[in-house]
């Protein structure tokens, strides 16, 4: 099965290509823009696979998407092409809106006219599988989670992106009969993660020395999930999952973001020691929130565990300690992140009007 990834080179991306391509059933064309959040080193492991390719394109570039599809012949479709920083989509809406609202759009009418003109089982087999997030439910009171039937109710110009972006997928299968999966995941944490994130940035933080700046009072939650156990989970549902079907992902693992902090301090105590032998913790400091941060996100899991059989299998405390020893190990590949297209500064200070 010949699957075209878009956003590969980005975290899930990654991650799920990582996925695609440990078993021998499937093929890989990777269409990525490389923007800042795209990290070449995580291309590094495919570069003798047989079974992969990389399309360095914007999928808002119509003619040039056409062409990968007349040339790679792809199976399925597994869109993951999104800016994804909520506080850039602050201080920068219209980039959100360009490529998470209008190159899904292009991907669409492009994947309908190529999925028109299959075949037989080609045509009968074809997918286009629309990765979206926990975000465009909102912000939920305590002991409520989004089932797949929630009402959208996004809260940052990165939540309404892709809540449109999801509703022209259903739109696109209702109207044209494009063969459409969808799913809905929680907060993703792991290696390869762009340091902008609460949890990469607060490992690299650590390890430098530098403040850890916890927004507000850090008793937002949210719900954690693995991102190899996610990558299992897009597999599952692009495979097995009904067509118009929407799946939530998630390991029910609700924490606040103060609780994730913590914990990182305290493997990072275990694996890098801070001179005179002072704690981790002692570098939290807590700062202007978000303008609108939601409090709370949280995703019913019970159709894909029922009706798919998916389940995660990743603790998160066994986790996130084995991601703050990828990222000690790693500096290879984060250190030119640091160095070059983010070094840690605050985003998304935007006044709120």
């Amino acid at each position: 099965m010949k699957i075209l990834v878009t956003g590969g080179a980005g975290f899930i991306g990654s991650a799920l290509i990582h996925e695609l391509l440990a078993g021998p059933e499937f093929s890989v064309i990777n269409l990525d823009k490389m923007t800042y959040a795209a990290n070449p080193a995580t291309l590094v492991d495919f570069e003798n696979e047989p079974r992969y390719r990389f399309e360095h394109t914007d999928i808002c570039d119509a003619g040039a998407v056409e062409r990968i599809f007349r040339e790679h012949c792809p199976d399925a479709v597994m869109n993951l092409a999104a800016e994804s920083h909520v506080d850039r989509s602050i201080d920068a809406p219209d980039a959100f809106l360009r490529t998470n609202v209008m190159g899904t759009q292009t991907l669409l009418d492009v994947a309908r006219r190529y999925w028109t003109e299959l075949e037989g089982e080609a045509h009968a087999a074809f997918r286009f599988h629309q990765i979206s997030t926990d975000e465009v439910f909102g912000d939920l009171p305590p002991g409520v989670a989004a089932t797949e039937d929630s009402v959208y109710a996004p809260g940052s110009p990165y939540a309404a992106s892709k809540a449109a972006a999801d509703h022209l997928t259903l739109a696109w299968h209702r109207t044209y009969g494009l063969p459409v999966v969808l799913s809905n995941c929680t907060n993703n944490y792991g290696p390869r993660q762009f340091p902008e994130k609460l949890i990469p940035l607060m490992i690299l933080n650590a390890f430098d020395g530098k403040p850890l700046p916890v927004y507000g009072d850090g008793a937002q939650v949210r719900d954690w999930l693995h991102v190899e156990d996610h990558a299992r989970a897009l597999v599952t549902v692009l495979t097995q999952g009904r067509i118009g079907g929407r799946y939530n992902v998630s390991a029910a693992c609700e924490k606040s973001n103060m609780d994730v902090v913590t914990s990182i301090c305290r493997f990072a105590d275990e694996l890098t020691p801070r001179p005179g032998g002072t704690r981790h913790n002692s570098l939290i400091e807590h700062v202007t929130d978000r303008p609108g941060h939601d409090r709370r996100y949280a995703l019913d899991a019970t159709l894909i565990q029922k009706e798919l059989g998916w389940s995660p299998q990743v603790p998160f405390e066994d986790g996130l300690a084995a991601t703050v020893a990828w990222y000690r190990d790693n500096a290879d590949w984060w250190r030119p992140v640091r160095d070059g297209s983010y070094g840690g500064e605050r985003l998304g200070l935007a006044a709120a009007t």
